[in-house]
């Protein structure tokens, strides 16, 4: 089995692992991951790679 790819968009933000839409026998503990410095991240426990789609702004606190 491959690890997956995933494009997100600012909706998805604050970004974890797995999703709320991910399946049952697919879960593992919930890991928050920080996309903003390179835009991208992998999931340490399960693979999967995130990219941040292009041209996604990431607003933060007092921004």
């Amino acid at each position: 089995m491959s690890a997956q790819s995933v494009t997100i968009t600012s909706e998805d933000l604050p970004l974890h692992c797995p999703s709320d839409k991910a399946p049952l026998w697919s879960m593992h503990p919930r890991v928050y991951l920080d996309i903003a410095d390179t835009g991208s991240v992998k999931c340490p426990y399960c693979g999967t790679v995130y990219q941040l789609a292009p041209g996604t702004k990431i607003h933060g606190h007092g921004h």
